[in-house]
């Protein structure tokens, strides 16, 4: 019997997959429980264009994140920090940091995003890398200052 699951299960597939399953596995267990629909024409009908809804979704975001990525490319990030005479900081700065100084420009990531090869020691600038979705990166230019 062809179904199509409404969740994922492991063993057997992902949500809106649609799959062969004995007949008895699918009326007495996977229908009652929600956890499968009968692969009518209708179900289809209505997977498919939930599909395509999830598709413009995912589209829509990803031009959003893209316009986030222009916006960040053109903001330059000012960190004051303690640091003694030869420009080495007493502490660090960090993802969580350089997160809170986006904070201040009103630009919310998460810290995740922010990819520093090592914490930062001495003051200068840098450019760091800022991840927003798997497909889309940029960089960010961050300013380390003496307090």
């Amino acid at each position: 019997m062809k179904i199509i699951l409404k969740k994922k299960i492991s063993g057997l597939g992902k949500e809106k997959d649609i799959v062969e399953v004995a007949e008895g596995y699918a009326r007495n267990f996977l229908i009652p429980k929600g956890l499968a629909l009968k692969a009518s024409s209708g179900n289809l009908q209505i997977i498919d264009e939930e599909k395509k809804k999830e598709v413009r979704n995912k589209e829509k975001e990803k031009g959003a994140l893209k316009n986030l990525s222009q916006r960040i490319e053109n903001i330059s990030c000012t960190i004051s920090a303690r640091a003694g005479a030869d420009n080495k900081l007493y502490g660090s700065v960090t993802s969580q940091d350089i997160a809170e100084a986006l904070a201040k420009e009103g630009v919310q990531i998460a810290v995740k995003g922010i990819k520093l090869a090592e914490p930062i020691k001495s003051l200068g600038i840098y450019h760091i890398s800022v991840e927003l979705h798997p497909e889309i990166k940029t960089v960010l230019k961050v300013w380390v200052i003496k307090e």
